[in-house]
Formats: C-alpha cells, structure tokens, sequence
C-alpha cells in the first residue's frame, strides 16, 4: 500500500503512528512545504523569548521518519489534487502517486485588511519561519515598539514572546474583551490584568485601520478606530486562521468552512482523508460539523486516520474543544463550553481566590460537566476532562467539586474503575 501524507504538522506525524499500528510494510510519503523535520508551534513564543531555542521544539525524536520507515519530502507544497488519477502534483511539477491519502496541510492565517498592509515590517507567526523572520527583524532594526493586532491565543502567545524581549506591545482586539473564543470574561480580565501588570497596553473593542510607514518603507506607527496614534515598528497579525483549502478546490471533495469528513475521518472520495485544523467534523456533544483549529484534536484525528487508512476501523468521537496553555507565568486550562448562552438547562459553578489569582469554573447540564475552566491552578484537571468525556452523572459529588481536595477517593466505588483513569485500577 502507497501512503501520501500532505501536512508535517500534528495530524501528520500522528498518521504515521496509526498507519504504523495496522500496517508495518506500507510505504509512506509525507510532503511538507515547510524546512524542517517538525516542531511545537505552542512552544514559537519560547523560541522568540530566547528561552528555547529551535533544536528544543520538536514533539517527535530525531530519528521518528527513518524508524517508521516514512520518505519524508521538505519545502514541497502540494498545489493540485488530481482525483481520477490517484496524484498529488507539486509546485515543481512533480506527480506523487498515492493509494490512500491524507490531507494534513492545517490552517493559513487571515490577512490583515488594512490600508498600508503592504509597509515593511508585518508579521504572522504561526510558523516557525515566521517567527525566525520576526526574531531576526526585531534584532536588525532594533525594534522598540511592537503593534500585536487579535487578542486570541496566537496573539497573546505572539504578544508573550515580544514582551521577553523587553519590547513595548500594543494589543488590539476587536471584541469586548480578550481570548473571547476561550474563556469566560473572568478569566480574560484575569488574564489582561496579568499583561498590564508586564507593561502591555490593551486596546478593547477596536481594530487598526491604517498603518503609516516612513521614507524607507517601514512601519512608523498604526492609526486605530478611536484614531489614537500607536507608534510601532512591527506589527504583528494575528486575527485567526482559516483551513488551508486551495489546492483541493474544484475537486470531489466536499467542503464547508474545512474538508467535511465522516466518523472515520474520510472525505467524500473513498480513498481520501483528512485530519487536523483543515477538516470540518461533527463536534464532540453532537451538535453540528466545526472547525476545532487545536492540538490534542490534530493528534487524535491524525491517529485515526492513520489507522484507517490502513484499514482498520475505528471511529472519531469528535473534537472536545480544549486548550492548556501558560500565559504571563498563570497556567490555564479550558475544557468543553465554558461560556454558555443564558438559560437552555446550563448552570455554572465559581470558585475565586482574588488574592491568589485562581479562578475556577465548571458548566453543567443535565448533572453532568460539560465545561471546566480553571486559571492560577490546574490541579486535577485532568479529572474535570475525564468526567466530561465520561458525561457522567455528577449529583453525588456537587458538594466536593470545587474543593481543593476533590479527587476520585470522592467517586462512587462503581466508577473508580475504568472511568476517567481509564487504566481499569480500582483506588
């Protein structure tokens, strides 16, 4: 069997290992157009804080490509998708032939739309080349001041990684708060607070409109909606990412806003997959088909699709949207819906320590989790996961969920077992 691989990311290693799981021979091909074996794309804002450096960013061993026997082709892009055929061709011109594929090419980031987009000194960073270029700019033209445009996590991590560097950051965000699409508005002032505290400035409910450059060409300062002047020699966009979608257009292959794929993560042509940030599948507590652009679910679509590639049978139970993530030195996590619409049966649960800077959150519906959030303290989180996994009934534990001492000694018996460890260990 002749396995193609578009995408060296988190769906695409992972596809290897699952293909590996019922296939041993087969032979694997995976086409990146990026130049490097892989790497951590969490990790970019240690790399441009200097508090890692590249060789510490990859998530697979050295030696992963030749030990699972995968022909690994860098700074290749796939731009075509010819189905009939069985190829995928290359911007060389080059026709790589497949029996099963996966399409694995993740997300581009959204343009700014901004009047002087194109003056010297605006930068993405969601790749590490982009955040090399960024590095290197920075150092070569002694930025002092930097404009970070999108207050999600692309940002905020962007934002992180330039206030390492001793570098004065504007933040600018368009909603009414930060990390809007993560946490609840506890949390993200939480959080906001921490970045005011490291000298940031943030600008809520408003959005640059245009950027002025100097006589050489280079960005000066950026004019915001409420006309405030920010002086600034880098800006960084970070307004989101979209599926990278281009090159399989005009093909069978059936798209929404990411490739539409069954349970088993096959597109709408037999012998085609899809994992990762460019697939669109059904969402983890059966609502409609989404884009979950995270990590954990990369790796877990990329494992099943690996695997069925190869034949095997297994299904994806849907991304539970989750992101564990260190910002200004405060650990967060979330899990699920953690900012629920009023009223339709959910209820929530709060725990602050203000002076300690914990927030702790769960969201409920029915008796059972359906969100965690959790900032300051991340102890046990794990459990809050598990038991939204599980949906099981939380009725006899509402008394000790919210307790620091909360664990599974506070279980029934009948689920100790199995449930949320996994590892069939009765404690």
């Amino acid at each position: 069997m002749n396995y193609v691989i578009v995408g060296n990311g988190p769906a695409g290693t992972a596809a290897v290992e699952g293909i590996r799981e019922a296939d041993a021979k087969g032979r694997i091909t995976v086409i990146s157009d990026e130049g490097v074996v892989n790497y951590s794309k969490p990790l970019l804002s240690y790399l441009l804080s200097r508090k890692l450096k590249k060789n510490q960013l990859a998530h697979r061993p050295e030696d992963f490509y030749v030990r699972n026997g995968v022909e690994l082709w860098l700074k290749k892009k796939a731009v075509k998708l010819e189905i009939a055929e069985n190829r995928v061709i290359l911007s060389d011109g080059k026709a790589v032939a497949y029996d099963r594929l996966l399409i694995a090419t993740g997300g581009v980031p959204i343009p700014l739309r901004v009047s002087g987009k194109k003056t010297e000194g605006i930068f993405s960073f969601t790749r590490l080349r982009e955040a090399e270029d960024l590095a290197r700019y920075l150092k070569d033209n002694a930025v002092r001041e930097a404009v970070v445009v999108g207050g999600g996590l692309i940002g905020l991590k962007a934002t992180e990684g330039l206030l390492g560097r001793g570098i004065s950051v504007t933040l600018v965000e368009l909603a009414d708060r930060i990390l809007s699409a993560t946490f609840d508005r506890r949390a993200s002032e939480i959080i906001e607070g921490a970045l005011k505290k490291e000298g940031c400035r943030v600008f809520l409910k408003n959005t640059v409109t245009k950027i002025a450059g100097d006589r050489s060409g280079k960005v000066r300062e950026v004019i915001l909606q409420n006309q405030v002047k920010v002086p600034c020699q880098v800006i960084i966009g970070a307004i989101g990412v979209v599926p990278n979608l281009e090159w399989v257009k005009g093909t069978e292959i059936r798209s929404d806003r990411g490739i539409l794929v069954d349970e088993g993560l096959k597109t709408s042509v037999q012998n085609v997959f899809a994992a990762g940030d460019c697939c669109q599948t059904r969402d983890f507590f059966g609502g409609a088909p989404r884009v979950v652009p995270i990590w954990p679910s990369a790796v877990r679509q990329g494992k099943v699709a690996g695997f069925n590639m190869a034949g095997g049978k297994k299904e994806y139970e849907g991304p539970l949207v989750m992101n564990s993530v260190e910002l200004c030195g405060i650990p967060t996590i979330s899990v699920g819906l953690t900012d629920p619409p009023e009223g339709n049966g959910y209820e929530t649960m709060e725990s602050l320590q203000e002076k300690k800077g914990i927030y702790k959150k769960l969201v409920l519906r029915n008796d059972r989790i359906v969100g965690a959030l959790f900032v300051g303290d991340i102890t046990r989180a794990g459990v809050y996961t598990g038991l939204i996994k599980e949906a099981m009934k939380v009725d006899e534990l509402r008394d000790h969920l919210l307790k620091e001492t909360f664990g599974l000694i506070h279980f029934p018996r009948e689920y100790r077992k199995h449930h949320v460890t996994g590892e069939g260990i009765e404690v």
